[in-house]
């Protein structure tokens, strides 16, 4: 027999900070009968791209995390503001984090983070023939360092650890496992 939904006696909002809200959820479970709070992260949709130039090296950013207290390598990405769709943000966190502009953005697909606990889902894009075509505008809370590295060597790079963030992962995996394939 397949799960079923819980029912939602009540949700509440505890908290809201500048990027995500934090929401209580009573629900009732479906199997039991009982009665368990639940803890929802709420935020806005994320993105996150994967620029590739015409010499098929791929725009990536260094940055400092404070959640790991390390710098990452990472694709550049952020959140869908109200004013944006979710490709629209892809170019545009492109452009602030690089000063890259793509020619082509293509939707790879959308995960959901961590569906336990967040009710968002971040969408990956493809952006093709990527250019220099401007200077990063990062804000106050940003400092980026953009590298450029041949698509051929990021799967090593994966192995070998230098890209860790789950996301990024998954942004890969929609690139070599589903994308690239389609196109040799």
């Amino acid at each position: 027999m397949s799960p079923k939904p819980w029912e939602i006696v009540y949700s509440t909002k505890d908290r809201s900070y500048r990027v995500f809200n934090l929401r209580t959820d009573l629900a009732i479970s479906p199997r039991t009968g009982k009665e368990h709070h639940f803890f929802i992260i709420e935020s806005t949709p994320w993105v996150n791209v994967i620029p590739l130039t015409p010499q098929n090296e791929v725009v990536l950013v260094k940055q400092y995390r404070h959640g790991t207290q390390d710098v990452t390598l990472e694709i550049p990405g952020g959140l869908v503001e109200a004013s944006d769709t979710p490709e629209g943000a892809a170019a545009r966190e492109l452009m602030e984090e690089t000063g890259y502009g793509a020619s082509e953005i293509i939707l790879l697909g959308l995960v959901h983070p961590n569906p336990a606990i967040q009710n968002n889902a971040c969408y990956t894009y493809l952006a093709k023939n990527v250019l220099l075509s401007g200077k990063q505008d990062q804000d106050d809370k940003e400092d980026i360092q953009v590298v450029l590295r041949p698509l051929a060597e990021i799967p090593d790079m994966i192995q070998k650890g230098e890209i860790t963030h789950s996301l990024v992962l998954a942004a890969f995996y929609r690139y070599f496992m589903e994308y690239a394939p389609a196109f040799t």
